[in-house]
């Protein structure tokens, strides 16, 4: 169990002695300050660790600013470090995935297996004309196939655009178009809450706006029927039957600077923006803070509830955990479908030892009470991941003590779809804050600044950003390098400095917490409140389940606060308990808290990653048009 002691008023959660005598990383503070004084040597011994074809000439090339390159001359293919270099080992016939679909079907594969199924799928695109360097869009539902066809683009040379099974006709026509994508990977349709959602009908309607799309390979998942258009459809299984899906292909050697995949950003802020990833970087750097924050060992059973259409499931559930040679789970359908103990089932029946998700998917869970994880034996859980947004310390406690038992330290990560991976997160032996993402990861130089640029006190609130850049950024947003300069280098140019577009504080044991986004920030009479604060309040009140608080323009306040509140399962709102709400938040913050508005409602608008969409919210309640709602989940 967690030693748990106090500090600056904050609850302290040491790890345990195991946990401590276990770790991959026992000294935190001393491979940081090396990391800090020579990162291009920490990131080479970390690229070392790697299997390339031909060695970097240099580490870190700066001379094209902010287009920074890592790694410059190495020759690598990252499908040889996740697949291709395990089968010359034990890890050959070692669980690869493990998967789950909403209805309960289940398919498993080893290294090799996986290797197999890749190796067909990229001879396949490849007869039908896909060269190295062009992008593949992937439209499909969490199947075993959307991960293999990722691996299989890359494998080739080509480069893939993952575009999340959910979006709309107009969100897909829009990537196909900005990728200039010549060939679709889809299916028939996926399961959702024990309904078929049709990707199908979706795609031949994005396809009819996407002139470029010659292709379109569908993979056959609910056996609906569908419309296949002649000479353009073909079905992945008719396919891999084939002499043409031979179970044999070679990987292109590929320029660590080669681009690995483009992938659009939430737009939680205007348009989506494509991200161009690349092969070297961006593989050393996952795989580092993989094996190092999770602590991976051979025996782990590795699950990150993400979706490969989003970084986190890039990052996290395809690329990363094969480089380290972990078993992957996988599952198609809803955290509560048919019951709320699906995943707690999972866990269970799977001995799944490291479980990485979001808050919200942690609040929604929460909501339903303690009764049904604890129907489950949930003790093969070592360690716990949480990723997307803040994570409000009452979610934080429940996620420790109902589903780890106490004794599972949660790795709260900040990071974004821009760096890659892991930026600022805790290791298993550093003590835990509740809601705190801790401290920056080896190499990465944060700072928290105002308006001027100039470093705030401990305790003040202020801009992140990133003082270095580390291999797993983005490089430019994909035919637009000046709104990638603009957006993110422009602003401290002279200081060379990454600008996250987060707010922030350090208190006074450097620990950061991060409040949201700058745009998510409340001025109410000239006091500054994190939306994230306000919303910690809201959900710390018995009968709330989940909350969102934007600003709405006041006469005499400049903003007044007005939250939504989803009530945990029975509960209904009325104004006596909107009272009790206002109250409650003014004594856990101030006064100056206060919510002007309580709103009841039965869903938040959500970004398919989790996040919620305040936009959306303000958009609606100033009755403005709510801009790009291409990844609202509803």
């Amino acid at each position: 169990m967690a030693d748990i002691t106090k500090s600056e008023g904050d609850a302290l959660y040491h790890p345990s002695k195991e946990i401590i005598k276990n770790a991959n990383v026992k000294d935190y503070e001393k491979i940081y300050k090396q990391s800090i004084e020579d990162p291009e040597k920490f990131w080479a011994k970390e690229a070392s660790q790697l299997e390339w074809y031909k060695k970097w000439k240099t580490v870190f090339d700066d001379s094209e600013r902010p287009f920074f390159k890592w790694f410059a001359g190495g020759k690598i293919n990252i499908v040889h470090n996740a697949i291709d270099r395990h089968l010359k080992t034990w890890r050959r016939n070692k669980l690869a995935l493990i998967w789950e679909g909403e209805p309960g079907d289940v398919r498993t594969m080893s290294y090799h297996a996986l290797n197999r199924e890749v190796s067909k799928t990229a001879n396949v695109l490849k007869s039908m004309g896909v060269k190295k360097g062009e992008i593949v869009t992937i439209y499909m539902p969490q199947i075993p196939e959307l991960a293999i066809t990722m691996l299989a683009c890359v494998k080739i040379g080509a480069a893939h655009s993952v575009v999340y099974g959910g979006f709309s006709v107009e969100a897909l026509a829009d990537r196909i178009s900005n990728a200039n994508s010549r060939v679709l990977v889809t299916a028939d349709g996926g399961w959702r809450r024990g309904k078929v959602t049709d990707l199908k009908s979706i795609a031949n309607d994005a396809m009819d706006r996407s002139p470029t799309i010659e292709v379109c390979i569908t993979v056959k998942r609910t056996d609906h029927e569908v419309h296949m258009e002649n000479d353009r459809d073909f079905w992945y299984h008719d396919l891999m039957a084939l002499p043409i899906a031979s179970p044999s292909c070679e990987t292109e050697v590929m320029d660590s600077e080669d681009m690995l995949f483009i992938l659009f950003t939430s737009g939680t802020t205007g348009k989506p923006k494509g991200l161009v990833h690349t092969h070297g970087g961006y593989q050393v750097f996952t795989s580092s803070t993989h094996r190092n924050v999770f602590d991976i060992k051979d025996e782990d059973r590795w699950w990150c509830a993400a979706d490969p259409g989003w970084i986190t499931g890039h990052s996290y559930m395809v690329y990363a955990p094969l480089i380290n040679g972990t078993t992957v789970m996988m599952y198609e359908g809803a955290p509560n479908h048919p019951y709320p103990n699906r995943w707690w089932n999972m866990v269970e029946k799977y001995g799944i030892n490291i479980l990485y998700t979001s808050p919200t998917a942690v609040r929604g869970l929460m909501r339903f009470g303690d009764q049904w994880p604890k129907r489950h034996d949930l003790s093969s859980l070592r360690l716990l991941g949480s990723v997307g947004e803040p994570i409000n310390p009452e979610a934080w406690r429940w996620y420790h003590s109902v589903i780890g038992g106490g004794k599972c330290p949660i790795m709260d990560t900040w990071w974004q779809t821009e760096t890659g991976g892991f930026m600022i997160t805790p290791l298993p032996v550093t003590p835990l804050k509740p809601g705190s993402a801790t401290k920056p990861y080896f190499g990465v130089e944060v700072g928290i600044v105002d308006e001027n640029g100039k470093e705030v006190k401990a305790g003040e609130e202020g801009k992140l950003v990133i003082k270095k850049p580390t291999p797993g950024m983005a490089r430019t947003i994909f035919g637009d390098p000046d709104r990638y300069h603009e957006t993110y280098w422009k602003e401290y140019e002279k200081q060379g400095w990454y600008k996250a577009g987060d707010s922030a504080r350090m208190d006074e044991d450097g620990y950061i917490w991060v409040i949201g986004r700058i745009d998510d920030v409340i001025k109410v009479s000239g006091y500054r409140l994190g939306t994230a604060e306000v919303e910690s309040a809201l959900v710390s009140y018995p009968d709330v389940a989940e909350a969102a608080a934007i600003a709405l323009p006041h006469e005499l306040k400049g903003n007044a606060i007005h939250v939504y509140c989803i009530l945990k399962a029975g509960l209904k709102g009325d104004k006596k308990l909107a009272a009790e709400i206002k109250k409650h938040v003014s004594n856990e913050i101030g006064p100056i808290a206060r919510p002007e508005e309580v709103h009841f409602l039965e869903s938040l608008p959500k970004t398919r990653s989790g996040k919620i969409m305040r936009r959306v919210l303000k958009a609606r309640a100033m009755g403005v048009d709510e801009g790009d709602l291409s990844t609202l989940e509803e």
